[in-house]
């Protein structure tokens, strides 16, 4: 495929991230979403918020399978995205456990696979790493500071 396949089919992904339903997913995700324990999966799964959830994770899974198949560039989309990685190490901690309690060996194993195989992966997963804790943190503050005020 040439690189202009390749570009055009990174903006179709694009625009899809951009329809408003999803637009609300990935808002969720990032700003809601702080699983600390498989419970917190279960209880997403059962609740008003099921949906989100497969929303993100189901078109990051069909998009890096795009590029773990060859149908778009590797480098190039990984210079174009990175939302992917966010997803996946909000995860990450938790796939071992995951894939055994819903019996799905290969559970966000797309993403996986693209994340490990992305140029200077672990490099840049620690960077995430620490700006998460950063967020928790922050998380943590600001509702020490509503409970007190």
């Amino acid at each position: 495929m040439s690189k202009y396949e390749d570009a055009q089919l990174i903006l179709k992904l694009y625009d899809l991230r951009r329809e408003p339903v999803m637009r609300k997913a990935r808002e969720w995700f990032f700003a809601e979403f702080n699983p600390e324990s498989l419970e917190d999966f279960k209880t997403v799964m059962m609740g008003e918020h099921s949906a989100y959830y497969r929303m993100v994770t189901t078109y990051w899974e069909m998009a890096c399978s795009f590029v773990n198949n060859g149908a778009i560039d590797e480098k190039m989309f990984s210079d174009a995205n990175a939302e992917h990685m966010a997803i996946y190490l909000k995860l990450e901690p938790f796939l071992p456990v995951l894939r055994q309690a819903f019996n799905m060996s290969d559970y966000f194993k797309q993403v996986e696979e693209c994340v490990k195989n992305s140029p200077n992966a672990e490099e840049y997963m620690a960077k995430m790493r620490e700006r998460f804790a950063q967020f928790k943190a922050m998380r943590a503050e600001a509702a020490k500071s509503a409970q007190a005020g």
